[in-house]
């Protein structure tokens, strides 16, 4: 854009955030922030964003995302204690989600009035739960270690993209329907499935 200094991919020191901040340039339209796992905060800015412009936006949200690199290191201190999850463990769990899942998924999709396809259990660090654009479903098999509602949550979820592969008003809606205690649910993840999570082996 004329007048807008294109912004480096980098990291920067932002005034109440305790971590370096990495920069990222992307094609969006929008700043974003997230925090990982790990503590590491990264923005995501359109090109030709001005850096003070990405400074003014972390600045605002300084507590917000200070909280979050706390709660992560507090994870992480949880999770050495309670120790990784044995790969017998996992096997187990993956062949339990094997029975459980696939009754919760065809429960959902009723009331959805969706078709999907195969149902995959995986062992991930990143994501619960994922639809393809043919209605293949993914699992975390974490998720046996999660409450019966919270499973329902990501199943829900993740159906409801059989109807809009989007995280749209009108996806909200859709899965608020179904599953109304939807935001619990997803604070219960945020807040406990890191741990879990952390605990993955390999």
């Amino acid at each position: 854009m004329p007048g807008k200094k294109a912004v480096f991919a980098g990291t920067m020191q932002v005034p109440g955030i305790s971590v370096p901040v990495r920069i990222i340039c992307s094609g969006r339209r929008t700043l974003g922030v997230k925090v990982d796992a790990g503590g590491t905060v990264t923005v995501q800015a359109p090109f030709g964003t001005r850096e003070q412009d990405i400074v003014t936006f972390l600045c605002k949200q300084a507590g917000r995302i200070e909280e979050y690199v706390r709660q992560s290191r507090q994870t992480a201190e949880q999770a050495e204690a309670a120790g990784l999850f044995s790969e017998d463990a996992i096997r187990r769990m993956a062949e339990q989600a094997r029975q459980v899942i696939p009754g919760r998924v065809a429960y959902y999709a009723k009331l959805l009035g969706v078709s999907y396809g195969t149902i995959t259990i995986r062992n991930q660090r990143s994501r619960w739960g994922s639809c393809t654009s043919r209605g293949n479903l993914n699992f975390n098999c974490l998720l046996m270690a999660a409450p019966p509602e919270v499973l329902d949550s990501v199943v829900a979820h993740e159906l409801c993209h059989r109807k809009h592969m989007n995280h749209s008003g009108a996806f909200y809606a859709e899965l608020y329907r179904v599953f109304p205690d939807y935001d619990r649910c997803r604070t219960w993840l945020r807040e406990q499935g890191l741990l879990l999570m952390r605990r993955m082996t390999g």
